[in-house]
């Protein structure tokens, strides 16, 4: 068992039917209505529209003050659910996956296992301790410029290029150009030239990922899924000098490795990069002063030191911060663990809600505003936990990586002319950050 002050007879909080009713109508139902795998358009564009992001902070909020902030148990018939509430709880967790947390749960692995079964986060033992350390070996997770980053920052800067081309013949910058432009950054990245142009790889992934979103209640793809993986494993065979998949080469790996699962992974994860990046770039248009203070980095580093550019990476953070592309942080015990309140039994959910602990305005003085010094200024709110990436010994790989492109991402955009918000009061510096920014229905204009 885990370490913890506990006494027979203490039992962890349990929520009311009302405040269990109230938790999964207002914070659970919404996240999962937008899509954890992949996000459902109309949804977030009204979730935006009702505040919802907002309407579940607040909840989250007032189960700490009935309840204190230790874990709390939602009253639920079938499964153990509990709710973190709490910045050192959040801590323990994280920094205790895979064991007693293990970030296999139950719900995240039917729905990934619609697209990457054999990815390392849903693994468990020896296959997890493979499959991470080639994840980390690969991306270069400890360093914050990645090897292969020149080869990656002429990429950048040709697409980024012709995203700005087709905005200028169409006037204006939508999502779905930006996104366009943005995987064939990714699929040049991890691929190669090769699958530039590969949509149908993509739209694949893009429909596992959606019978994903319906994790145990979807029966699921085999043929697409066998078909997907197939076509990563032709293009890493290539190897293409300056990808990702040549340091796959280079790289020990088994069968059991299984490098196309986590290609599928990276794949997945570079979608809300590409958001973080996109609401990044608005953030500063939305405040001049801090797209002034970006455009002097870019001038300093000039157009060979656009890997490594620590302020525009603070901003993608902050957008992070702001409006979480992984909103819920999932782990399930595996064994009984202790608590303050008492006992949480083995096989116990266990949710940690990012937007409570990045949007509390209870102890976030800046909550609501967009403070990249943030991310700059050393150790965070006391340690407060700011977890666009998740933590601990489940930290994504790709944390230095997918900042690293978004970043040099904006740069190449900004560098190369003027842009600005098409619709400026939905980004009003003068007001709160709104709690949830549709970057499907965002978009900018091209000035000369």
């Amino acid at each position: 068992m885990s370490a913890g002050t506990y006494s027979m007879g203490d039992r962890i909080p349990v929520a009311s039917i009302a405040d269990t009713t109230a938790a999964l109508a207002e914070v659970v139902l919404p996240t999962f209505a937008k899509g954890v795998i992949i996000r459902r358009p109309k949804v977030m564009r009204l979730a935006e529209r009702m505040d919802l992001d907002r309407r579940a902070v607040r909840r989250m909020q007032k189960l700490r003050e009935t309840y204190g902030d230790g874990p709390l148990m939602l009253r639920l018939p079938l499964r153990n659910q509990a709710l973190i509430l709490s910045p050192g709880d959040v801590q323990r967790v994280l920094e205790g996956t895979p064991h007693p947390f293990s970030p296999a749960s139950a719900e995240k692995t039917a729905a990934l296992a619609h697209l990457e079964p054999k990815a390392s986060l849903i693994s468990e033992g020896p296959e997890r301790t493979e499959r991470r350390r080639f994840n980390e070996e690969v991306l270069d997770s400890r360093r914050d410029v990645h090897r292969m980053a020149g080869h990656f920052m002429e990429v950048v800067g040709q697409e980024a290029a012709g995203m700005l081309e087709a905005a200028r013949a169409q006037k204006e910058l939508s999502w779905d150009e930006f996104f366009t432009g943005w995987y064939r950054i990714v699929r040049r990245v991890v691929l190669g030239d090769a699958a530039r142009d590969d949509y149908e790889l993509t739209d694949m992934l893009a429909k596992l990922r959606a019978a994903g979103n319906w994790a145990f209640l979807h029966p699921g793809h085999k043929g697409r899924l066998e078909r997907f993986h197939r076509r990563v494993d032709e293009h890493l065979r290539r190897a293409e000098p300056g990808t990702l998949a040549a340091v796959i080469a280079a790289t020990p790996h088994t069968p059991e490795t299984a490098p196309s699962h986590q290609v599928a992974h990276w794949f997945f994860a570079f979608d809300p990069g590409g958001m973080s990046t996109f609401r990044g770039l608005a953030l500063l248009l939305a405040h001049p002063e801090q797209e002034a203070r970006a455009r002097r980095e870019i001038a300093e580093a000039g157009p060979g030191g656009r890997a490594n550019l620590p302020f525009l990476r603070a901003a993608i953070l902050e957008a992070l911060r702001l409006w979480p592309t992984t909103p819920v942080i999932l782990r399930e015990t595996r064994e009984e663990t202790l608590w303050r309140g008492g006992a949480m039994p083995k096989d116990t959910s266990v949710l940690i809600f990012a937007p409570f602990f990045h949007r509390d305005d209870a102890n976030l003085p800046h909550a609501d505003t967009f403070h990249p010094d943030l991310w700059l200024d050393g150790p965070r709110q006391g340690g407060w936990p700011l977890v666009p990436f998740s933590g601990g010994p489940g930290i994504c790989p790709a944390r230095n990586l997918v900042p690293m492109l978004g970043s040099a991402t904006i740069a190449a955009l900004l560098a190369s002319g003027r842009l600005a918000l098409k619709d400026p009061s939905r980004l009003d510096a003068s007001r709160p950050m709104p709690a949830l920014l549709d970057n499907y229905t965002l978009a900018f204009v091209p000035h000369s």
